[in-house]
């Protein structure tokens, strides 16, 4: 059964397309549900004879291969290009070596192109394209009848214009022709209420050489020393601080909903091997693990989505696009530190299921792009945000409650027990954190604090 928006949108678009218009750009939030939106828009072009044959592009195999599945089911029949198919779904990157004659073929019939996640493709001109920007601009644009832009977080980092898209001026705002919001999805039950929790700490001090340096917060930490956040992210004992907390809330999730699962988004295939190793024998939980040196990633990623395994750690596999409605808890642990990416994880846990529990959690370390993009979630629904108090659930440790803080403040913090780690003096420069008895710097954290923030007025 369609949504309320799609319907919405599907009529909007048709529309367009009978006005002898042939682009149509719909923004909607990760895990919205633009891909069944894309296909019954094809159903419908095809149900009037508008277009004979679809095309679908996406940044990665993963969307590519559950785009296949969805108009496959939606269309009711193969869409592998083969004999019979009535279309296809390729990555970008495919595009450049595609043969000639395939386009020339393409000439003859009326094409429906879809391009999942747009924003990966930059170029209003081919000179200010990027690779894939250019492909699209050279061979498809001319090439297609009726085009469909899709993006859940449509803009750039290198703040190049998206390809095929139109911007207001003087703002350089993006143009679209349908818009559909976090803030809506959470109203109309389509996407979850997410809830994220910035780990901090209060009492950090570094002594290298006896000389000891005292910070009040990771953030101050990074900013006066050549700590790297890498550094954070790789020490041991800040990961297992991290996992703990998260396993709980999993833990505590899973008794109302069996088979809700966990996503730890790692920073390299070592990190996750070693996230991996703690998640097991430390926590005694189930976890698969899925990186770009996999084989068959695709079907490590299938496997999780139908096993009911806890955890599955990724690395560059499952940032956006990826379908695993029974992720409902992240570990954000990854040094990629843009806002287009930290949306794309949080977007993995947003898809609603049939569960009773439909809070998504994303744990993180309070870094400053990291608090920065976290508040502009707030911004993005005014008027909904309020202090978190922490329930039983959340009874980690003993807290002892702080004073209450300003209105305008949305954070809540909460001290937890004391731990410490060491790594190598030398690893502060290049990123590497190492472990080592022989350790001639010694980092102490004292007491964690959580940063909890409620984007929704919603209970736990």
């Amino acid at each position: 059964m369609l949504r309320a928006w799609q319907i919405e949108c599907i009529d909007l678009a048709l529309d367009k397309y009978k006005s002898n218009k042939n682009h149509f750009f719909c923004q909607a939030t990760p895990g919205a549900g633009k891909t069944v939106l894309a296909a019954t828009i094809a159903v419908r072009l095809l149900a009037e004879d508008m277009v004979d044959l679809i095309l679908c592009f996406s940044p990665s195999l993963t969307i590519s291969d559950g785009i296949k599945q969805t108009f496959s089911r939606t269309l009711n029949c193969t869409f592998n290009g083969g004999l019979g198919s009535i279309g296809q779904s390729l990555t970008y990157q495919s595009i450049q070596y595609i043969h000639d004659d395939f386009w020339h073929t393409l000439q003859n019939h009326k094409v429906f192109v879809v391009f999942d996640e747009i924003h990966h493709c930059s170029g209003s001109e081919i000179e200010q394209g990027n690779a894939w920007g250019q492909q699209v601009l050279t061979k498809i644009q001319k090439l297609a009848t009726f085009t469909l832009a899709m993006s859940g977080t449509p803009w750039r980092s290198d703040s190049l214009p998206i390809v095929l898209s139109e911007y207001r001026n003087p703002e350089g705002k993006l143009i679209v022709d349908y818009q559909y919001t976090l803030k809506q999805a959470i109203a109309d039950n389509v996407c979850r209420a997410p809830k994220i929790v910035l780990i901090d700490n209060e009492h950090l001090s570094i002594t290298n050489n006896k000389q000891v340096e005292s910070f009040s917060s990771i953030l101050e930490m990074l900013e006066q020393t050549k700590t790297s956040y890498r550094s954070v992210i790789h020490n041991q004992e800040a990961i297992e601080y991290l996992l703990d907390i998260a396993c709980k809330k999993l833990t505590s999730i899973r008794l109302q909903s069996p088979n809700a699962g966990g996503l730890v988004v790692a920073s390299s295939v070592q990190h996750a091997q070693t996230i991996k190793k703690i998640l097991c024998q430390k926590y005694n939980q189930t976890v698969s693990i899925v990186t770009y040196r996999h084989e068959d990633p695709l079907t490590e990623i299938e496997c999780y989505r139908k096993n009911n395994n806890q955890w599955i750690v990724s690395v560059g596999m499952i940032s956006e696009g990826t379908d695993i409605p029974r992720l409902q808890v992240c570990c954000h642990m990854s040094s990629v530190k843009t806002e287009l990416y930290f949306r794309q994880v949080l977007g993995r846990i947003l898809r609603v299921s049939d569960a009773p529990n439909q809070i998504a959690w994303l744990f993180t370390f309070a870094e400053q792009n990291l608090i920065e993009f976290s508040e502009n979630i707030e911004r993005d629904i005014p008027n909904t945000c309020s202090l978190t108090k922490m329930n039983e659930e959340l009874k980690y440790n003993k807290y002892k409650k702080q004073d209450r803080l300003n209105d305008n403040d949305l954070m809540q913090i909460v001290n937890l027990d004391n731990i410490s780690f060491e790594w190598n003096s030398t690893a502060t420069n290049n990123s590497n954190l190492s472990i080592t008895q022989q350790s001639i710097s010694k980092i102490e954290l004292g007491t964690f604090k959580q940063r909890v923030i409620s984007a929704f007025m919603t209970g736990y």
